[in-house]
């Protein structure tokens, strides 16, 4: 009876509701963050400038991409369930180049992603995240001149 109590006490924490308010805390420890999540990056460039993509994490290196305008790479992943989940991308074009964190750990970011989706976006004159839940693209990254 002992060992079902505490088992019981251990696994409660993870189901907590998955709605999400604006301005209302989160618990990101939740299931709902060890759901699948996808992240997408789009070439919404002009002039037929194709974007060079190379993301990974700590665990996958999902290789190097050079995405016409308009095209797009899409992953998806479940975070770990021990420690963090991190995935960093470098883009480079006739712009310039950028290396940043793509997904993290936040409970600010997961509300952007809308706690599933994360769509980032190259522009011609910046990098933004789709911000989904506010139907608008933020801006998130400047273009540094020449590449790595």
């Amino acid at each position: 009876m002992f060992f079902l109590l505490v088992l019981t006490t251990a696994v409660t924490p993870l189901i907590v509701s998955s709605s999400y308010e604006r301005g209302e805390s989160h618990n990101i420890n939740s299931g709902e963050l060890y759901k699948t999540w996808h992240v997408n990056v789009t070439n919404g460039m002009s002039n037929n400038k194709i974007l060079f993509l190379h993301c990974k994490s700590a665990d996958n290196d999902l290789g190097i991409r050079n995405l016409l305008v308009s095209g797009y790479f899409t992953w998806k992943f479940k975070p770990r369930i021990f420690g963090k989940t991190l995935f960093w991308c470098y883009m480079a074009s006739d712009n310039g180049h950028a290396a940043f964190d793509v997904y993290w750990e936040d409970e600010n970011f997961f509300y952007r992603c809308n706690w599933k989706f994360c769509h980032w976006i190259a522009k011609d004159d910046r990098i933004y995240l789709e911000n989904i839940p506010e139907e608008y693209d933020e801006f998130r990254h400047k273009w540094e001149p020449g590449r790595l």
